[in-house]
């Protein structure tokens, strides 16, 4: 997954603020009204919206002469996908994580042992048991 410029940023905050996971999408010239305070021609929103649906994060749908577009993923698909992706830069996996896991505030810490313990098929008390504290003891 390739990393977003800046109004690629933009234009992908619109779709994910905007469009729900049922609708049907929104058009080039919804998207430019949505970004309020840049002055952007429409072939500029219509080129950045058509560079996404070529990386694959946006997908779009013919409607009479015009597309549609919605994101190919929810914000937090692709967030984590940035990081599954920064993990395979280069050296240790395992000391990334572990760095990561020794950066994070204690309530993130709760999150990422819920959902490891989730994952792990735990429940209550022992997702809750220290197991992000023992793999940054490493």
């Amino acid at each position: 997954m390739t990393r977003l410029g800046d109004l690629e940023r933009a234009v992908m905050d619109v779709l994910w603020d905007s469009v729900p996971a049922t609708s049907d999408g929104v058009t080039v010239r919804e998207v430019a009204d949505a970004l309020d305070g840049r002055e952007l021609a429409y072939t500029t929103v219509m080129t950045v919206l058509d560079r996404l649906a070529g990386k694959d994060m946006v997908q779009r749908e013919r409607e009479g002469r015009a597309w549609r577009y919605r994101p190919a993923a929810t914000r937090e698909a692709h967030i984590a996908q940035l990081m599954l992706d920064a993990l395979d830069l280069g050296g240790s996996r395992d000391a990334a994580l572990v760095r990561f896991a020794r950066s994070v505030t204690g309530t993130e810490a709760e999150v990422l042992r819920a959902a490891l313990g989730a994952e792990a098929g735990l429940t209550g008390q022992e997702a809750r048991r220290p197991a992000l504290d023992e793999a940054t003891d490493r």
